[in-house]
């Protein structure tokens, strides 16, 4: 009978664990993941482009620099990171990777004119974060009541 009664009582709690509580901590676990990502997001930052033509040895390309503000002076500058470049004549230089934005950062240096770089609009994508992350935060009250 004790055998039964404790095959019974094992069964239910299984139940009760398998349809309860595993799923909202996976649900929990997902929540947070997706807060982190976006507040990774929100903090990223504002980025944009900035275009030039490059000559040397009589042949000339442009130069296409993805950057990241870091900071804005008084003067109209703006101190960048450089993401990545390249350039429009793929004959005219032939470095990639690190080594092409090494090149950059020594032929433009850490700081460029302000009027000259052209933002990505972020506002409506911020926008949209904000908004999934309060669904997101109302989402977690309801179903955990913190």
């Amino acid at each position: 009978m004790i055998i039964f009664w404790t095959f019974v009582i094992g069964a239910v709690l299984g139940y009760l664990i398998g349809h309860y509580v595993r799923p909202n901590m996976r649900l929990r676990q997902s929540l947070e993941k997706a807060k982190q990502l976006a507040g990774t997001m929100l903090q990223e930052g504002h980025k944009g482009v900035y275009k030039t033509i490059v000559t040397d040895n009589n042949q000339t390309s442009e130069l296409i620099v993805e950057v990241k503000e870091l900071a804005v002076t008084k003067g109209g500058q703006v101190k960048v990171e450089y993401i990545s470049a390249n350039y429009k004549n793929p004959d005219f230089r032939t470095r990639k990777g690190e080594a092409l934005l090494q090149e950059v950062r020594d032929l433009l240096g850490d700081y460029l004119p302000l009027e000259d770089i052209e933002w990505y609009e972020t506002t409506e994508q911020h926008e949209r974060i904000k908004r999934n992350l309060h669904t997101a935060d109302t989402l977690h009250k309801q179903h955990f009541g913190e």
